[in-house]
């Protein structure tokens, strides 16, 4: 059984439960929680073990560029004897399997993370900015590329400045790819006069990333810009493409010694001439004209508005209250995005830690508070992983379904259905405790302070000690943070 625990205060379990990833009843936090979580700022690690033994970008890379030669031929092979079709597909089969293979590898690296982290504070910051600046797994490319997106793009930016991580993120090759940016082409580039005029097709300039960094990742939906700046930087961002699987017609500028999956600027596809966005003339040439406006946007006041209404639903309220929003928008202002300054500004107000558990977990943070309260490693002998548990739950990793990300309010994840799938769940990782746990000790050392005495007297009531944490993972205590 569960040793009795010390008596920990409410205000601890807040600073764990709002701004963490749950408490751990073998590692209590100890001491003044504003120094507690302060000092998870300067013990972060950016790159843990466990992330660093994955494949490489280059590698992952490399797999896609063979898949895809594997599709070519099949294409080309299309009218050929049964048996070679038959053939093709077997091993485009295998090369699919070996995709999802490495997004399987990285989601459990992720969860493993976030179980025995002691800065469970930073580790859901990275969290919450993948999830702003989300690719998604419904295309087949990002499969293998998702985690390296966010073990690459995300978590070494974000305690630094707000303009430094837009720019890692809407670069990282996986955006490049997920928003088709990586194809792109200026109308008037040297490319597109050269395609033009030998075959008489207009190459293309795609506006998706350019729209949702307008609209997602920094000023916000109907805000400030209009269409035309929509288009206006879209041209601007034309050139950015990634080695190794860029149309053919792009690889020829594309220097053969640059290793695969980099991201690489190519002026013969980037769209010449000055442009005009959100009221401001650029007359940068090449790259530095996209970083110029990278560089706007990430301090303007729409941004700053924006990312301070999202930090603050994410971690307090669903409507969070105006006065810690104001603040929050003050200080970016302020600190030009400065985001550990940010971050000290949300732990010092005092309407951050307003008594109450206002928000609702997501599967994922259901999940990963679950096993450290339980002291699990895994989530058990599923064959298919940590992956396939997600997706039973309604939140499979990196597969938002749109570049909006996953919905960060209880109206998003507290429905019936999914709320019936956290009791199965819950009833399974019961079982994985192998009755050394007692829930009548855990409840009040996970839940200090929020634990209801109803819930306690239901739990007391339990039939076995499984039924009793079962009923413990899906009390309403628990469900919320």
């Amino acid at each position: 059984m569960l040793e009795r625990m010390p008596p920990v205060s409410s205000e601890i379990a807040i600073a764990a439960n709002r701004f963490g990833l749950g408490l751990r009843p073998d590692n209590p936090p100890s001491g003044k929680t504003a120094n507690w979580l302060s000092a998870q700022i300067d013990r972060y690690d950016p790159r843990p073990a466990a992330m660093a033994a994955l494949p490489t970008r280059a590698t992952l890379i490399q797999s896609l560029q063979e898949l895809q030669e594997l599709q070519r031929v099949k294409r080309a092979e299309a009218a050929s004897a049964d048996d070679e079709t038959a053939m093709a597909e077997k091993v485009l089969k295998n090369y699919r399997k070996s995709l999802r293979d490495h997004y399987a590898e990285a989601v459990d690296a992720r969860l493993q993370v976030a179980i025995a982290s002691q800065t469970d504070f930073a580790e859901r910051l990275v969290h919450f900015w993948a999830n702003h600046f989300a690719v998604s797994t419904d295309k087949v490319q990002i499969i293998a590329l998702a985690g390296n997106y966010e073990f690459d793009a995300i978590r070494p930016y974000v305690f630094g400045k707000f303009g430094d991580l837009l720019k890692s993120a809407v670069k990282h090759p996986t955006m490049l790819l997920y928003l088709d940016q990586a194809q792109s082409i200026g109308p008037d580039s040297a490319l597109a006069k050269r395609v033009n005029a030998r075959r008489d097709v207009d190459l293309g300039l795609n506006e998706n990333l350019a729209r949702e960094i307008l609209e997602l990742h920094t000023l916000g939906v109907r805000t400030v810009y209009a269409q035309e700046d929509v288009t206006e930087f879209a041209r601007a961002l034309t050139g950015h493409t990634i080695t190794g699987l860029a149309r053919g017609q792009i690889r020829r500028f594309i220097d053969g010694n640059t290793p695969a999956g980099e991201m690489v600027f190519v002026d013969a596809i980037h769209q010449p001439g000055a442009r005009r966005v959100i009221g401001n003339s650029y007359t940068q040439s090449g790259a530095a004209q996209a970083d110029a406006i990278l560089s706007n946007l990430a301090t303007h006041p729409a941004t700053a508005k924006h990312i301070a209404m999202k930090l603050a639903t994410h971690f307090v309220a669903d409507t969070p209250p105006p006065a810690l929003v104001a603040k929050l928008e003050k200080d970016f202002l302020k600190t030009g995005g400065d985001l550990k300054s940010l971050y000290r500004v949300l732990l010092s107000a005092p309407e951050a830690w307003a008594a109450g558990q206002a928000k609702f977990k997501s599967p994922w943070e259901w999940t990963v508070s679950a096993l450290r309260a339980l002291n699990l490693k895994q989530l058990g002998a599923n064959k298919q992983g940590p992956a396939a548990v997600f997706v039973q739950m309604g939140q499979p990793i990196w597969k938002p379904g749109s570049p909006a990300g996953f919905g960060d309010q209880a109206k998003d994840w507290a429905g019936p259905a999914a709320l019936m799938r956290r009791v199965e769940t819950a009833g399974r990782l019961a079982k994985l405790t192998a009755g050394r746990i007692d829930a009548r000790m855990l409840a009040p050392a996970i839940l200090p302070g929020t634990l209801d005495p109803r819930t306690a007297e239901h739990i007391a009531r339990a039939e076995s000690p499984e039924q009793g944490l079962a009923l413990l993972l899906v009390a309403p205590e628990f469900l919320r943070r």
